[in-house]
């Protein structure tokens, strides 16, 4: 395969971490796991089974696309520098992706529901999560935003369309929802990671377009400053 429409795909934005090969839109491998916090033991070993396995070099490839966020602070540093040090070492571009384009797209793929739009949601803590909209065919309508979310939140979507809610911070939002009698039968929640198949349409569509990041200055999108946790006082 020496065509340059091969992009690795790397996606560690949540507890997920995987790793995919595509040419173009279509999905050609992938690996996943499902581990929570195992991005740092897993990734680097994924990326080098699936080039094998696939008998491809890094200067084969077109480019590496990315997860860039919102999502862990670890997670998302992990997989922005294997993919700057891959680019790199392959001499090919570097994309990034919306981690909420990527669970949108995941869904899309996944769930047999004729969604009008699709919200993901990524759990930040409590009862606020990274959000945006999207449309069905998997373009962002909204900015990305961190929403704190109560029963008035997507209201009239919920009221007047069809609405895929997708990612690990939909249940609470179900939870509530239904806590407060709220009518959402119209509505499908799906517990829904994403993987880096979810990152092939929008880095294709990158690849095309011409719309590149730096390699010397990309960094993640982290929505929030990282908060580091207070070291615990020796006894």
């Amino acid at each position: 395969m020496g065509d340059k429409s091969l992009i690795l795909l790397l996606e560690s934005a949540t507890d997920s971490c995987s790793v995919a090969l595509s040419e173009g839109k279509t999905l050609i491998a992938e690996k996943c796991s499902f581990v929570g916090k195992a991005h740092d033991t897993l990734m680097a070993p994924f990326i080098d089974e699936i080039l094998k396995e696939n008998n491809i070099k890094v200067s084969d490839l077109a480019a590496v696309a990315v997860s860039e966020g919102p999502g862990s602070y670890m997670g998302l540093r992990i997989g922005v520098s294997l993919a700057k040090g891959i680019a790199y070492a392959g001499g090919c571009k570097i994309i990034g992706v919306s981690t909420l384009a990527a669970i949108a797209r995941c869904a899309l793929d996944t769930a047999s529901f004729n969604a009008d739009l699709i919200i993901p949601m990524i759990d930040a803590g409590r009862m606020e999560v990274y959000t945006a909209t999207f449309n069905s065919n998997g373009e962002q309508l909204t900015k990305t935003e961190a929403k704190i979310l109560t029963k008035e939140s997507f209201s009239k979507e919920i009221a007047t369309q069809r609405v895929l809610f997708a990612g690990n911070g939909v249940e609470k939002f179900k939870n509530l929802l239904e806590s407060e009698g709220v009518d959402i039968s119209n509505s499908l929640f799906m517990n829904q990671l994403p993987k880096a198949a979810g990152l092939r349409v929008e880095a294709t569509k990158k690849l095309e377009a011409g719309d590149l990041a730096n390699l010397a200055y990309f960094q993640p999108e982290y929505l929030k400053d990282f908060i580091p946790g207070k070291q615990k006082k020796l006894l």
